[in-house]
């Protein structure tokens, strides 16, 4: 049921409030471990990302310098 709630648009506290707030400790608790889960594959997601952005466009350092030797004349 809460993996469900997760493809929901506009999501937020209030979408699973009720699952927390008014259920029993053992629906609150799993549906806390499900948030987590989900919170844990969006960062892992979101990792990767930036580790290819990193490995394409290199990090801050490298960026700033190509900027500083396009703007030198």
């Amino acid at each position: 049921m809460i993996r469900r709630l997760a493809y929901q648009q506009n999501r937020s506290y209030m979408t699973y409030r009720t699952y927390i707030e008014q259920s029993t400790p053992e629906v609150a608790a799993n549906t806390t471990i499900c948030l987590i889960h989900q919170t844990n594959y969006l960062l892992d997601q979101q990792l990767r990302q930036l580790e290819q952005a990193f490995l394409r466009d290199g990090g801050f350092t490298e960026r700033l310098y190509r900027e500083r030797k396009k703007r030198q004349w």
